[in-house]
């Protein structure tokens, strides 16, 4: 039978893909810590009275390991409660330990491991006298236990094997098929969903926008505006609003961002004539979906 050889070749290959997801899933666990790092940083620097100070970019000297400089002294209390908190917003649930370093050496100042905050309610070191100056935050996540993954990979690879080899013997004494029997065609893969809004379409998934005869590759923050704004067509959104809901959680908040981004997404919505961004003074934005033949009537 054709379909167990398609069942093995399709077995096999999943078995050589799974490295290829594990990497897509180690990036998209980088991309959260990193948010949940800013967020933490954010709200510890507002605790102490800092609103404007740039939050540095957060580094990962190893895979499990994650890093990001405070030029000043926090409240060290609030670190644990607040870091977990950050993580799950973002949905990380792995052990971790913390660490406190000072930046001129690099030498341990405080730490913690999570199962303090979390099964003992004790975190040591709260409560000790933190000097004044730089220090890098360090999170170390536990390295994921691969006992399984190979041994489960090759046996997925020797079951397609056996399938395939017994698919080419059940096929090779075959009876020969009636030639007017009409074989059945390949269903069509269905296409990428897309979001319309007036003229213009965008496929989130891949953040491409399609906007009268072209099409546009959006950033992360652009993408995740557009979603936005498709989620509030014909409403008056405050500026406010949008910065909580579209950048509260990346820990950036500047008032300035949201006409930046509008301005981007304005010049790749000139195409489509029934969209228009409008500003509202005082207020914020309205993304407005115009009716042309209405309107030409």
């Amino acid at each position: 039978m054709v379909s167990l050889i398609v069942a093995g070749l399709l077995c096999t290959q999943f078995a050589w893909l799974t490295p290829a997801q594990t990497a897509t899933d180690k990036q998209r666990f980088s991309q959260k810590v990193n948010l949940a790092l800013r967020r933490t940083v954010h709200h510890l620097l507002l605790k102490s009275g800092d609103s404007t100070s740039r939050i540095q970019p957060v580094q990962q000297p190893t895979e499990q390991t994650f890093q990001v400089r405070i030029n000043h002294a926090f409240d060290y209390s609030r670190l644990p409660p607040l870091l977990q908190e950050s993580f799950t917003v973002h949905d990380i649930q792995v052990n971790y330990d913390v660490v406190v370093l000072d930046c001129a050496q690099g030498k341990l100042q405080l730490g913690y491991n999570f199962r303090d905050l979390t099964e003992n309610n004790e975190v040591p070191c709260v409560g000790r006298q933190q000097l004044h100056g730089c220090y890098t935050l360090q999170v170390t996540f536990a390295t994921p236990s691969p006992a399984s993954t190979p041994i489960v990979g090759w046996w997925v690879v020797a079951l397609g094997s056996l399938l395939a080899g017994i698919g080419y013997v059940v096929w090779k004494r075959r009876p020969t098929p009636d030639q007017t029997e009409t074989p059945t065609a390949d269903p069509v893969p269905t296409t990428t969903d897309r979001i319309p809004f007036g003229h213009s379409s965008f496929e989130p998934a891949r953040q491409l926008l399609h906007s009268g005869a072209n099409q546009y590759n959006l950033t992360y923050r652009e993408a995740k505006l557009l979603t936005f704004f498709i989620g509030h067509l014909n409403q008056v959104i405050e500026r406010d609003f949008i910065l909580k809901s579209v950048w509260e959680d990346e820990g950036i908040i500047v008032g300035r961002s949201v006409d930046v981004f509008v301005s981007r997404l304005r010049k790749m919505l000139q195409d489509d004539p029934s969209i228009r961004i409008v500003a509202v003074h005082g207020v914020g934005y309205r993304v407005e979906v115009l009716n042309l033949e209405k309107n030409a009537s």
